[in-house]
């Protein structure tokens, strides 16, 4: 009844066919992320090439491949990930591939990404710009132009002006004269 030889006269059955080898990914990542509790409070740097899910606290840089900063989480520092979701607070630049501020997330620095997408409610200062590779080294680069700088008062011809005017005051009446 149940035997592993074809019955006589019946046809043979086509051997199983061989599963499809997967795809394989450029960087390895391990099943578990690695996970910084919300008790837990680090000072320095976190480097991993794997998933990492922080609650705590981190008074330093981030390096990962994925990152979830959860909803009580607070970073002091730079985030460098392929792959970022912000619930928490970050007070530090973020540099990542894939970027998602949730809507309760509190970021205070530069955003540089290739892929940027932020849910209402979320608060952000600062400023995000686009880049086609964003884990790049940049050390030798020139400084941007996001940097904030206090404007200089002039005097209408590009020169700085020491002269302040009391403008409540009543200002004499300036005399132009041509030359001829």
């Amino acid at each position: 009844m149940f035997s592993n030889k074809p019955k006589e006269g019946a046809p043979a059955a086509p051997p199983p066919a061989a599963p499809a080898a997967a795809p394989k990914r450029a960087v390895a990542r391990s099943s578990a992320p690695s996970i910084i509790s919300g008790d837990l409070v680090v000072q320095g740097t976190l480097s991993s090439s794997g998933d990492v899910q922080i609650d705590g606290r981190v008074e330093g840089d981030v390096h990962s491949a994925g990152l979830v900063i959860g909803e009580k989480a607070h970073i002091e520092g730079e985030v460098f990930a392929e792959d970022v979701t912000v619930r928490g607070r970050v007070q530090g630049s973020i540099r990542a591939r894939k970027v998602l501020l949730c809507s309760t997330c509190h970021v205070e620095g530069n955003i540089l990404h290739e892929a940027f997408a932020v849910e209402a409610g979320a608060f952000f200062e600062g400023n995000c710009r686009h880049s086609d590779n964003p884990l790049a080294d940049e050390s030798g680069r020139k400084p941007s132009g996001y940097e904030r700088k206090p404007a200089q008062p002039t005097n209408g011809f590009g020169a700085a002006s020491a002269q302040t005017v009391d403008l409540s005051q009543p200002q004499p009446a300036v005399a132009v004269a041509k030359a001829v």
